[in-house]
């Protein structure tokens, strides 16, 4: 417990309320992360709870939410449902991944989408094929969750990392899974390309039409139609990386 008026200490460290700059989410990231590589957080360690992080520097849940998400896709922490987040040991961690700083431009976020749409095309048609029960109900518990999620006016970043895990777990092959570790926060770029420079409307309505594209994947997965599966997912990433280009243009 920490007496009013006292911030509450990582393992003694002190995070200073975040200034405002473009993106909060990337900044907090960066902060966390500098204090894992730099041992101050060692493997093991618990991070403070999402309350803790908000008072201490002074951002939204979703800031944390996304932060949180974003380091676990980088390898750096593990979740536990129920329990919170922790510093994951260095052993488990992707030795080889594409990381946010290697995103320099628009330009280079839409190659990775190409990548994409390469894998994880074919990683729906196998999900649809093989069809394990325990699997299909995960993605299709995920699709919920990120519809809940939209409809509640969130950013759905790790609801939307969480179908796309599903599906890759469907294939029955673990090297997709490995795939998504290589690809790290960029399989979903959201909190990369922030989108605070666009209106809450347009961000909201990008966030609906992924939603439905999420449902006919999800729908032609469960039902075992293969084709159906892949071409869905394929009009999925091609669609987003189109809106991708578009929520980086100012709006008309």
């Amino acid at each position: 417990m920490t007496r009013k008026g006292q911030p509450e200490l990582i393992h003694g460290i002190e995070l200073a309320p975040l200034a405002p700059p473009a993106n909060l989410t990337t900044e907090l990231v960066r902060r966390l992360s500098s204090e894992i590589r730099a041992g101050r957080l060692n493997p093991g360690d618990r991070l403070p709870t999402e309350q803790a992080l908000m008072r201490q520097a002074g951002v939204s849940r979703t800031v944390v939410r996304e932060a949180v998400s974003a380091l676990r896709a980088e390898g750096l922490i593990i979740t536990r449902q129920g329990v919170g987040a922790f510093v994951a040991d260095p052993a488990g961690r992707g030795q080889v991944r594409i990381a946010p700083d290697e995103m320099r431009s628009l330009g280079d976020v839409l190659q990775v989408m190409e990548l994409r749409l390469a894998i994880e095309t074919e990683a729906a048609g196998l999900a649809a094929e093989r069809r394990e029960g325990g699997a299909l109900e995960r993605i299709e518990n995920a699709a919920r969750r990120f519809a809940a999620a939209v409809d509640q006016g969130e950013n759905a970043v790790e609801q939307d990392l969480e179908f796309h895990r599903a599906i890759f777990a469907a294939t029955g092959n673990s090297f997709f899974p490995r795939f998504m570790e290589f690809l790290g926060p960029m399989l979903i770029p959201r909190h990369t390309l922030r989108t605070q420079v666009v209106e809450e409307e347009r961000r909201a309505s990008y966030l609906r039409m992924v939603r439905e594209e999420h449902d006919r994947i999800a729908a032609a997965i469960i039902a075992g139609q293969a084709l159906a599966a892949r071409s869905a997912m394929r009009r999925h990433l091609a669609a987003s990386r189109e809106r991708y280009a578009q929520l980086a243009a100012p709006a008309q």
